[in-house]
Parts: structure tokens; sequence; C-alpha cells
């Protein structure tokens, strides 16, 4: 009688690789991620999850504003963790602003990873005057501070789109922060081509005539993903602070649909005069996303590094 094995599903391979197993055996990795998770379900279930609509202008009332938390004095229960300026409860003003951030950092990173590796590709893979004329726009491009690019290419879109609807105006934003985060993904996978493009494998499909353009979607570029992959994640977090800097100097989100970053641009308008809810707890929001946003990427970097384990 003879019994037949059956071969683990890709979830049990999934499970039991050496990435999980170092995931479960690490306190930090496995609280990051918990934070970060539930940062987004509240993010994107806002609408739910909210007491309050802060977007709906029509249901403000200018005598709510500036109340305290609700564990002081003169606090409402309806406002757990007080208002703003504008009678806006801050609670579900940190969950719809947290879904903006989040919207805005995950589109620019996406953005710019997609920029990146398609111009380290073709960088690293051809080589010559090519590799040479994209390497050099990275180190023009690097030469200024992001957040100077951002804003320029910011103010650019909104001189050129003055009454631009709100859509358009989180699009001006996701390009400004893209197009000054590229650099870092084109740089890493171009000296991960430089490596891959002279093995044997990719020697062999030139040989046997695989289109070039095949060759480094195929056969490259799943090569040259780790590196990536834990880019994007600490980028995330960087993509997020870069937008707060920017709505909190004026020039981000609408006013209207308020982020993390107008929220404490507000907030510092009342904070000496002893509001500091208004300020805090929106700080305390970005710190906590970035923070986790940051142990996370730190914990993949080390996990997919096997000079690390």
């Amino acid at each position: 009688m003879t019994t037949t094995m059956q071969s683990p599903s890709a979830w049990q391979r999934f499970w039991g690789g050496d990435v999980m197993y170092a995931f479960r055996r690490s306190p930090v990795a496995m609280g990051s991620f918990l934070t970060v998770l539930l940062c987004v379900l509240v993010a994107v279930l806002a609408p739910w999850v909210a007491p309050h609509n802060p977007q709906d202008l029509a249901s403000l009332n200018l005598m709510d504003a500036q109340l305290p938390p609700a564990w002081m004095a003169e606090g409402r229960s309806t406002f757990l963790l007080g208002t703003d300026g504008y009678g806006r409860d801050i609670l579900s003003a940190l969950f719809y602003g947290a879904r903006v951030s989040l919207m805005v950092g995950l589109g620019a990173v996406l953005l710019s990873t997609l920029i990146g590796v398609s111009l380290g590709l073709l960088a690293g893979f051809y080589g010559g005057r090519l590799d040479a004329t994209l390497m050099r726009l990275c180190d023009v491009m690097l030469s200024f501070p992001a957040i100077l690019v951002a804003l320029l290419i910011n103010g650019v879109g909104r001189a050129l789109f003055p009454n631009a609807s709100d859509s358009l105006a989180y699009g001006v934003l996701i390009l400004a922060i893209a197009l000054s985060g590229w650099v870092q993904y084109a740089r890493t996978v171009r000296g991960s081509t430089l490596v891959e493009r002279n093995k044997e494998y990719v020697q062999a499909a030139r040989v046997v005539g695989v289109a070039p353009l095949r060759i480094m979607r195929r056969h490259v570029l799943p090569n040259v993903l780790g590196p990536v992959l834990v880019l994007a994640t600490i980028q995330v977090a960087s993509a997020i602070i870069t937008e707060a800097t920017l709505s909190f100097l004026g020039v981000g989100v609408p006013p209207t649909n308020p982020s993390l970053g107008t929220l404490i641009r507000i907030g510092n308008e009342f904070l000496f005069a002893g509001q500091w809810w208004i300020t805090l707890f929106p700080g305390l929001m970005l710190v906590t996303i970035s923070l986790s946003v940051n142990l996370l990427g730190d914990w993949l970097r080390d996990a997919l590094n096997p000079r690390l384990r």
C-alpha cells in the first residue's frame, strides 16, 4: 500500500518561509505591522468609523470650535479629542487626514517606483550614452533637496492650473513628490542590473534570440525587486512626511480635504493660545505612521538580506 504525500500549498510555503519565520520572531516587526494595518483600516473605513464628517462644511458649527478633549473640564463626550478652530472633530479629522496622507504617499511611491525602476533598468542594461545621460540627470536631481523640487513642481502645477479641481490638485501633488523621489530607485536598480546583465541566464536568453525588453521584464526585473521593495517601504514614510511638509506650508492638498500636515498647520495657529490638542494629536498620528513604516522597512531590509541573518 503506497501513500502519496501532498505538496504544501503556496500559503504554507509562504508561512513557513524564512521571511515569515523572521517576522514571527520579531516583536518590533509584528507591532509595527499591526500599527500600520490599524492606521490603514481607520483611513480606508473613515466614512463608516468616524463619529463626524469633517469634510461636510454644512454640518460644522462655530459654537463647537476649540473645544478641549472629553476628559477635560469643558470637553464634550461627542468630541473625544476636542475640536479645532472651525468646529471639526479632531478624531474624525485624524481618520480623514490619515486617509489623504496615505493616499498621496502611496500614490507618489508607486509613481516614483515605476519611473525609477524603468529608467534604472534601461540605464543598467543598455549602458553607454543612455546610462551616462540618465546618471547625470540623477546627479542633478540629487543636488537639490527633495522638498525644494516638490515645491517647484507643485508651484508650477498650481500656476498652470489655478482653478484646478481637487482631483487634479492631488495629481499635481503626487507627481511633485514622485519626481523628487525616483532617483533612489533608478540608482539602486541600475547597480543591480549591471550585475545581472552579465550572468549566464541573461547571456543564454540573448543567444536564443529573446528580445531585450522581454529579457529585462521577464528575467532581470524579478531579480532586482528585492532592494526596490525595501526602498519603497521606507520611502512611503518619507513621501507622507513630504506631503505633510507641503501641506504645512500651505501648498499641499486642498484645505477643504485636510491632511495631517494641514491639521498641524491649523493647530499651530492656536498653539500659543493654549489649544494644544489641535496640533498634538495630528502630530502624534503622523509620527506613529512614519515610525511604524520605517521600523517595518528596517526589518524587511534585514529579513531579505541573508548577510544580516
